[in-house]
């Protein structure tokens, strides 16, 4: 007989004590239950030979379980070749270790159908693991999941060896005009040709509008879509296509312990991806991943903001994240907002960006009460902790090079597609090696505001550059540049305050403030400012009473 669902209290998990002011009153989160019985996929057809499909099997499988009121579908020790699969209510999918489920590398196993890619409404190749509308749902176990993305990657020139370029290209596919893209097929290759591929618009809103791009439009791994209650425990997901772990619009979400690893080169490969979903976990994990890691997403401009479905209520601890685009990301797609999330315990070791959130003008939505803590990164060729309102858009105020002034962007109206961050703390963080210690970049007419980071130390070539934004403090951060910009350099930007910053000695400027306009209320306290050559340096027209030394 089925159980009735347990509560998970997020105030009483063990070791969220020494934070529990970081953690107020978030509502508890509900957690998976099912029935003793069992369900081998052996008993219902399936071959572990690596060789015979296993689709029909497993379906039916999964089928028989959830319509006997649910239980576990136990995937034995061995290789399981299959396609694309469906879960069910009340189903645990269950790898024993040593299980392999190879997902099939013929990309005519999967079928095009209407889903949601990167926050809008597209057509896509089915998920390797899709459920849509379930309860009590799980993948358990310590098998492996593997996802056969190569079958679906596009490839670069400049990221293969000689030997394995030539052996690429020998094995068929096409090659764009430059000759330095190498795809799976003359479908692949031609998606690239097409604005927004696969995105669903008047003129093509059919799946058959987009059967001549189908090998383009990569699967997600695992999708779950609408659903309730969810539990991804120990398996490893590995080789997906495209994003990895997806749960979207969904409530109480699990995911503990899971590995996700797909190659460094492999395009979009995020390992997981919470897409306004409400009320959840996520602890335990291990990431090495193409694309970005841990992704806090609520769908993209004019859908997103219609959806009006924010990820809210997330805790999100004790996870290691290898190499990744970012290690911690809110956006780009956040048109519907994001809330209520509590990180801590997090080592990155390699990723592109630490902590990184970036929106950019016609996303809109929210981004507010967001409480880091205790972030170790170490290796980090970008930005330790990056906020950016220009996501892939190139820098509107660049540095002239002999010029210490940087220009002034021009503001454009304030509308619903004006994103917004603000009210987010992060505490108690280390990075030994960055491009930039810290990056904020908000947009002229709408300022990144209530920033507090405290607690943390910072090696890297560059320490702090603020530009457009609104209350900001920093207290007890030191800072180490190795490059000979300022240690702080602050444009466009008022009622900041920096409080006991440590550096080393000999800096040539300790702090740079520039942007006339708006430059008002800079307030350095509690530092040293004998230890730099210049202690402030004033930018073109910025008013002296616009900075506030006060000396320890």
């Amino acid at each position: 007989m089925l159980k009735r669902f347990a509560f998970l209290s997020l105030l009483a998990f063990p070791g969220l004590a020494a934070a529990q002011s970081f953690v107020p009153n978030l509502p508890p989160v509900k957690t998976t239950s099912f029935r003793a019985d069992t369900f081998s996929i052996a008993k219902y057809g399936a071959v572990a030979d690596a060789i015979t499909p296993n689709t029909a099997a497993l379906q039916k499988c999964i089928e028989a379980c959830s319509q006997k009121g649910g239980g576990v579908v136990l995937v034995p020790r061995g290789q399981w070749l299959t396609g694309p699969v469906e879960l069910r209510s009340n189903v645990n999918l269950h790898l024993a270790e040593g299980a392999l489920l190879q997902f099939s590398a013929n990309r005519a196993d999967y079928k095009l159908h209407k889903t949601n890619w990167e926050g809008l409404d597209a057509v896509r190749n089915q998920a390797l693991i899709y459920g849509k509308n379930l309860e009590n749902v799980a993948i358990t176990g310590k098998g492996i999941v593997d996802g056969a993305g190569e079958a679906w990657w596009m490839v670069q020139k400049a990221r293969s060896t000689e030997g394995e370029w030539k052996q690429l290209v020998a094995s068929g596919g096409a090659l764009n005009e430059k000759q330095d893209r190498w795809y799976p097929s003359a479908q692949s290759l031609k998606g690239t040709t097409v604005k927004e591929p696969g995105v669903l618009t008047e003129d093509k809103s059919e799946v058959k509008d987009f059967e001549e791009i189908k090998d383009f439009l990569r699967p997600d791994m695992l999708v779950l879509d609408h659903c309730k209650r969810l539990l991804l425990e120990g398996v490893t997901f590995q080789n997906s296509p495209a994003w990895t772990l997806h749960p979207m619009m969904s409530e109480d979400v699990v995911v503990r312990n899971v590995n996700v690893l797909n190659g460094p080169y492999t395009p979009n490969t995020d390992a997981l991806d919470l897409e306004s979903c409400k009320n959840g976990l996520v602890e335990g994990c291990t990431f090495s991943v193409g694309d970005d890691a841990i992704c806090i997403k609520s769908g993209r401009n004019e859908q997103g903001r219609k959806r009006a479905m924010p990820t809210e209520n997330f805790v999100v601890r004790n996870c290691k994240v290898y190499r990744a685009h970012g290690g911690f990301v809110i956006g780009s797609e956040m048109s519907g907002g994001g809330r209520n999330i509590y990180v801590s315990n997090l080592t990155m070791m390699g990723t592109d960006i630490g902590l990184r959130f970036k929106t950019t003008r016609g996303r809109g939505g929210v981004v507010e009460n967001i409480f880091i803590e205790n972030i170790d990164m170490k290796d980090i060729p970008g930005e330790a902790i990056l906020f950016d309102m220009y996501y892939m858009i190139k820098d509107p105020t660049p540095q002239v090079a002999g010029s210490k002034e940087r220009p002034v962007s021009p503001a454009k109206p304030v509308d619903e597609g004006t994103p917004q961050f603000r009210k987010i703390q992060i505490r108690n963080v280390t990075c030994h090696g960055a491009e930039t210690g810290i990056l904020v970049r908000g947009l002229p007419e709408k300022s990144i505001q209530d920033i507090s980071i405290e607690n943390a130390v910072l090696q890297s070539e560059k320490g702090l550059v603020c530009i457009e934004a609104d209350n900001i403090n920093l207290r007890n951060v030191t800072l180490l540049p190795t490059s000979t910009d300022p240690v702080m350099e602050v444009h466009n930007s008022q009622n900041i305050t920096l409080d006991n910053i440590k550096y080393a000695p000999g800096a040539a400027v300790l702090l740079r403030v520039s942007g006339a306009e708006k430059a008002k209320n800079v307030r350095l306290i509690n530092t040293d400012t004998s230890k730099a050559k210049i202690g402030v340096e004033f930018g073109k027209d910025v008013k002296k009473k616009a900075v506030v030394v006060s000396k320890r």
